[in-house]
């Protein structure tokens, strides 16, 4: 006669595995709580700010557009800090790590007007894009390229936080984790994770971003899709966004400043040069600009190139 033991009775979960599992607040609540703050600081920034007159000798933009976007980044790192608290995690999980800041933010810096001016050299080539000469005297250039530039610098940081940031690291665990709650042994969960979060965010929400600017377009929307992978790439190789940040702050710099062409359909106040599209807008963007050029497809793919090439693989928790 064979004694069999008792079956050891499964642990018992209380209501805290409701909110928290092996890699602490569970990601779905983690999400819900940084969109409601960062709703409610949008909201209260949108109560606070009001339109003023430019200052004397200060371009419109410096406080028609610069100001609300500086609030829009406070809004952002904000809720990502608040949650880093909640969650018990560093800050510099969510993408704005410190090693090599500085030079990952140059290098992409460097590599987003390079690319720009590319696609616009392309363009002229091609006969899609004529230059009219220079549209501002000494003076108001400096006073309007400073003014963009720092602008764009704020547009980076927000929207590659937004998209790229808390939202993408989050999502990218919840995937993750779901993965391995089905099958343990899953060596890729983690990237799996990511690539199923930056389709989310990267081409989903970034792209959708675009939707509502005025002369956007399908071919326009494609690229910015493309874009959105392309920053998510950089990503993906460093863990740190500090190289998209450079990247998509100067490209968007040289567009709407430098070269005086629509960004995804917005043409900005105060450019340097002066310039107009020509042809069939397969080639040109027609409204919406060099972005919505088909030539802005190949100039992407020998972007994700340079990442590959560029920025050396580092060890990160997309690891699989």
């Amino acid at each position: 006669m064979i004694d069999h033991a008792p079956a050891t009775p499964a642990p018992r979960r209380g209501i805290g595995f409701i909110f928290k599992g092996k890699d602490g607040l569970r990601a779905g609540w983690s999400l819900a709580i940084f969109l409601a703050i960062f709703s409610a600081l949008m909201v209260v920034a949108s109560v606070i700010i009001r339109p003023k007159p430019p200052g004397p000798g200060l371009p419109q933009p410096l406080l028609g557009s610069l100001v609300p976007e500086a609030a829009f980044c406070v809004a952002v790192l904000v809720s990502g800090l608040l949650l880093s608290l909640i969650e018990r995690r560093r800050f510099a999980s969510y993408g704005l790590r410190r090693e090599r800041r500085g030079k990952d933010l140059l290098a992409g810096m460097g590599w987003g007007a390079a690319m720009l001016s590319l696609l616009i050299g392309l363009m002229a080539l091609c006969g899609a894009l004529v230059f009219d000469g220079v549209a501002l005297g000494a003076g108001a250039a400096l006073g309007y390229g400073a003014a963009w530039f720092g602008f764009f610098c704020l547009v980076g940081l927000f929207e590659e936080f937004l998209t790229r940031g808390f939202l993408q690291y989050t999502l990218a665990r919840g995937v993750a984790g779901l993965i391995a709650s089905v099958s343990p042994s899953a060596r890729s969960a983690r990237t799996i994770g990511f690539w199923v979060a930056a389709a989310v965010f990267s081409v989903g929400l970034f792209a959708a971003g675009h939707i509502s600017n005025a002369g956007e377009s399908a071919m326009g929307l494609l690229s910015v899709a493309l874009a959105g992978l392309t920053f998510a790439y950089a990503l993906y190789r460093t863990g740190s966004l500090w190289w998209a940040i450079g990247f998509h702050a100067t490209w968007d710099w040289a567009q709407s400043f430098l070269y005086g062409v629509p960004d995804s359909g917005m043409m900005m106040e105060g450019h340097l040069l002066a310039t107009h599209p020509t042809g069939a807008a397969l080639l040109s963007g027609g409204a919406t600009g060099p972005e919505g050029s088909v030539l802005i497809v190949p100039t992407l793919l020998l972007t994700i190139l340079i990442i590959h090439r560029t920025l050396p693989r580092r060890a990160t928790a997309f690891d699989a």
